[in-house]
């Protein structure tokens, strides 16, 4: 018994001895200390929330509430990371909070790091479900966790299996009205700059196809919070802007590439508008193209 009580203690101990260090190193190597503590503390939370998400998944299938399953997972997960690492992600927008009780709808974010896990979390709407790379159905308790909470696994080798899964996706949500959460531009992009990468078709044939709207969500560039390549994090609070949504009634495969134009370019407008609104700019000029007074929206959002 005592060996399993080691076992627990261990990885606790660790994060605060290393979270020491990061007080009295030099510069580099305390950033270095600082990000490996953050990482394995990550780990942990999502080990436990995944464990909390088996149990609470079986709980809400029994009682009929299993649409519920990933929301309330992402709400745990939301808390642990918060008060063990001090960073979370906050919608700022006005209007924001409402547009993500739509339903069903798809939802798209921006996919910049690891960390949009916890973008999930802190911003997840009831009933809603995401997508997730076949290969993780696999994972202990994460992968068991997914199968009992409706997500939508995709085969991204096998376009037959692929297709299936979207068309099985859009018919959960036309009869369980389910949202479906989906990172368009496929991986993380690790931008330093407010960037996105190209985006695939999927998401937008599923919203066509199911014929409900797409709600873009947009997370501020946190390199300054998290950074990936160089081995960096700081703790605080990421702004999230969430964009109204866009009807997708009457249209047909003909119009996704327009739909897909459409979505990204208003996503990449907001997402060098948040830039702004953080004070950093990054070296990018305030679009135009959104028709909106933009110092007024400045001093709205501020």
């Amino acid at each position: 018994m005592s060996w399993l009580l080691y076992t627990m203690a261990a990885p606790p101990i660790l994060i605060v001895f290393l979270r020491f260090l990061s007080l009295i190193l030099p510069g580099k190597m305390a950033q270095l200390v600082s990000f490996a503590a953050f990482f394995i503390t990550s780990m942990i939370m999502m080990s436990i929330s995944a464990m909390y998400g088996v149990f609470a998944s079986i709980v809400l299938r029994t009682v009929g509430y299993g649409g519920l399953s990933q929301w309330t997972v992402a709400r745990v997960f939301k808390w642990l990371m918060w008060y063990t690492t001090g960073v979370t992600f906050k919608v700022t927008n006005s209007g924001g909070e409402e547009a993500l009780l739509t339903r069903p709808a798809v939802l798209l974010g921006n996919h910049q790091s690891e960390l949009d896990v916890l973008m999930l979390g802190c911003t997840f709407p009831k009933y809603t479900s995401v997508t997730a790379k076949k290969s993780l159905k696999w994972a202990p308790f994460l992968g068991w966790f997914m199968t009992l909470s409706k997500t939508v696994f995709i085969d991204r080798a096998n376009r037959t299996t692929a297709r299936a899964a979207f068309d099985s996706a859009a018919n959960t949500m036309r009869t369980e009205r389910q949202n479906v959460f989906i990172f368009p531009e496929g991986t993380r992009s690790y931008a330093e700059q407010p960037e996105l990468l190209p985006f695939k078709k999927g998401a937008f044939h599923l919203a066509i196809q199911a014929q409900v709207p797409i709600i873009p969500i947009v997370v501020a560039n946190y390199a300054h919070v998290l950074n990936v390549k160089k081995r960096e994090f700081h703790p605080g609070v990421i702004d999230v802007s969430v964009l109204p949504p866009i009807s997708t009634k009457g249209m047909t495969a003909e119009n996704v590439d327009a739909l897909m134009k459409k979505t990204r370019d208003a996503m990449l407008d907001e997402l060098i508008r948040l830039s702004h609104v953080s004070g950093e700019g990054n070296g990018m000029p305030l679009p135009r193209t959104s028709g909106r007074d933009e110092q007024s929206e400045l001093r709205k959002r501020n």
